[in-house]
């Protein structure tokens, strides 16, 4: 095998190496950057106090363990 050829096939290695390592990187950030998203949006996101269909002491299945209002 000639040393042309041998450095050819090296590069190649260390371009699919290099090219791998690129792909893991951004997977793991965009893996990452959705999960503070996730916690932004649950922390940062208070529901408004609305009213319950169904009273107190009804036969109704749909109504809330405690009100927050």
């Amino acid at each position: 095998m000639s040393k042309a050829m041998e450095k050819t096939e090296l590069s190649e290695r260390l371009n699919w190496r290099i090219v791998s390592w690129l792909l893991v990187g951004m997977g793991a950030l965009v893996f990452v950057g959705a999960n503070v998203h996730l916690v932004h949006v649950a922390t940062g996101s208070q529901p408004e106090c609305v009213d319950h269909l169904k009273a107190e002491g009804s036969d109704g299945t749909y109504r809330a363990a405690a009100s927050a209002c």
